[in-house]
Formats: C-alpha cells, structure tokens, sequence
C-alpha cells in the first residue's frame, strides 16, 4: 500500500484521526498541542494519532491528501475538518463538540 491508500485507510477506519507533531502524551509543537487539548475537553477518548514526526512520510503525505498546507490536521468521520485554527474556532462556537458528538469516538 503506498502513503496515500494508508491514510485513506486511517481516516475512515477510525472515528477520530488526528496527524500531528508528537504524540497526544507528548505533542512536539504548540498547534499539535493545542489540538490535542481541545480534542481531551471535548471528551474524545477513542483519539488515532499520527506522530508525521517519527513516520516522515506520512508529513507531505497527509498535505497532499488534504490539500491542506500544515499540520495538526484533524479527521472525522473520514472527512477533514481542518487544522488547529479551525478545530479552535469550531470549539468556541460549539460546533466541534456537535460534530463529536455525531462520531462514534464517545
């Protein structure tokens, strides 16, 4: 299976994806960070996590897949919701935890 099968694979194999710097135990940047803690606040315990650190494939691969230019980015339900910024925004207006809700991540 080449990178982009993989991340297809992932996305929509599990509720919650989340391709990041680090681990959620120990995020490698404040934007991953700050995902993660969002994620945590709106329950999600059910988190797949990419480290784009430790597999470099996976780091130009998800840009491509997405057509998004940064990591974090998050998935859900298969589809991409967007990086730390928008989760950020998505959270204040309570349209994240709506959106979590619907995921079979809780």
């Amino acid at each position: 299976m080449d990178t982009q099968e993989i991340i297809k694979q992932q996305v929509t194999t599990h509720p919650v994806v989340l391709y990041m710097k680090g681990s959620p135990a120990a995020p490698q940047c404040g934007f991953s960070a700050h995902a993660v803690k969002i994620l945590n606040a709106c329950g999600v315990d059910d988190l797949f996590a990419v480290d784009v650190l430790a597999e470099p494939e996976f780091r130009q691969g998800i840009k491509d897949y997405s057509n998004w230019p940064t990591i974090p980015q998050l998935y859900v339900n298969g589809e991409f919701i967007g990086g730390s910024d928008i989760v950020s925004e998505m959270y204040q207006s309570g349209e994240l935890q709506k959106l979590l809700e619907s995921a079979e991540a809780k």
